[in-house]
């Protein structure tokens, strides 16, 4: 029997062709790559520990791309990984992969902030999705391609400024959730009487941020693995160019942006460790004074725990490396009016240059060493097919055939 897999953002999983036969639905093995690039995976680490299945009711079910629900077992169903399940939603039902089970389940819900003042709150899992739905789910994910499109030819119709960055189908196509960026706010009434006629189901519009729109589409970033936000990342946390100040990076705008056009998030991971070695550093703005003039900062190497000064305050030239006890003592010299001699006590500190450990082939020969070669081939070649009269000698028997008819006497 043929089988396909469906990744449309929800991960791989293997789906037979007969409907009839979905109803005991097989998930992709462990060993499958494209199973664990679901976005926001979690590993379950307590999976084989007796028990952890058994200590909580609640499920972790994931939809498309990032959007995640905690969900409860009333049923007792033995669910695990990849299981697909119809879930209770808002109208009807949805289709969704379970997640996560177990421990945990509760520790995600700690992470992610949701708080359920009753049980009732919390939605059910009705059962383990049937041949019928799962098919109905696949014609809804077929459909979210186009009515993003045409979604975006409404909205610019309408001129409203705005951008549809995504378009969810509920499992049982009754719902479809548009998420949408908009700077300002945005008048719907007329849009969504556009898109209920269009497209004939309820209609539910989310606002989502540019960061949340990388995640959900996904990308690659400059490092050259998968964005943090569609992989792993579930919290946002403001970015500053001061992050970048501290760690000593060159505030290049195309560096610093992500694919959101947002800040890197990944300058927020090493900040604390920055912050942490520059508590003893001297002010930067500070700048110091010897007999040779005023030196002022210019780049500071945090772990050699090395500032480098110049003379120039425009132009990083002449730079000087200065260990950060000799600043502090020169610091406190200038307080007291005493200006030093050098910067360095003794002979300047000089930075140990490490030899390469490869060969650099470049700049070794000259770019032009073709063209000169040509060059001279096409002299040679020129200068020995011309005779003493500069005319061009014929081949050898076209020659001999003009000497034997200038010759009438042998004729």
């Amino acid at each position: 029997m043929d089988k396909h897999y469906i990744n449309c953002t929800r991960g791989n999983y293997i789906i037979t062709e007969d409907a009839t036969e979905k109803e005991q639905q097989t998930p992709a093995p462990q060993s499958d790559p494209g199973f664990s690039s679901n976005k926001l995976d979690v590993h379950n680490w307590l999976h084989d520990i007796p028990g952890n299945e058994n200590e909580t009711d609640l499920i972790e079910v994931r939809f498309k791309n990032t959007r995640k629900g905690f969900y409860k077992n009333v049923n007792k169903l033995r669910l695990s990984k990849g299981d697909i399940v119809a879930v209770e939603a808002s109208p009807g039902h949805d289709i969704g992969v379970v997640s996560l089970t177990g421990h945990l389940v509760k520790e995600q819900i700690k992470q992610a902030g949701f708080t359920f003042s009753s049980e009732e709150e919390i939605k059910k899992i009705y059962r383990k999705a049937k041949g019928i739905d799962i098919e109905k789910w696949y014609q809804a994910i077929e459909l979210e391609h186009i009515t993003m499109i045409r979604s975006r030819e409404i909205a610019l119709k309408l001129n409203l400024n705005m951008k549809i960055g995504d378009v969810e189908f509920q499992g049982d196509k009754t719902k479809a959730i548009f998420y949408y960026i908009a700077d300002d706010r945005v008048d719907f009434r007329e849009l969504i009487k556009r898109y209920a006629e269009e497209f004939k189901v309820r209609i539910e519009m989310k606002q989502i941020g540019a960061r949340q729109e990388a995640g959900r589409i996904g990308s690659i970033g400059t490092c050259g693995r998968e964005l943090c936000c569609s992989t792993w990342l579930s919290n946002f946390i403001s970015v500053s160019t001061n992050s970048a100040r501290y760690q000593e990076v060159s505030l290049n705008p195309q560096k610093l942006a992500g694919q959101c056009g947002k800040l890197k998030c990944c300058l927020n991971y090493e900040l604390k460790v920055y912050l942490d070695a520059q508590q003893d550093f001297p002010s930067t703005q500070i700048p110091l004074e010897v007999f040779d003039g005023t030196a002022f900062h210019q780049k500071t190497d945090i772990f050699r725990r090395l500032m480098w000064y110049s003379f120039s305050k425009e132009e990083a030239v002449n730079l000087t490396p200065v260990a950060v006890e000799r600043v502090k003592e020169i610091l406190e010299l200038n307080k007291k009016g005493i200006k030093v001699k050098s910067l360095n006590e003794g002979e300047p500190e000089t930075v140990e240059q490490k030899p390469l450990d490869f060969h650099n082939p470049v700049g070794t020969e000259s770019i032009t060493r073709f063209e000169d070669n040509k060059k001279n081939k096409t002299r040679k070649k020129k200068r020995g097919n011309w005779n003493n009269n500069n005319q061009r000698p014929s081949n050898n028997l076209s020659s001999q055939i003009i000497k034997k008819n200038d010759n009438p006497q042998k004729q």
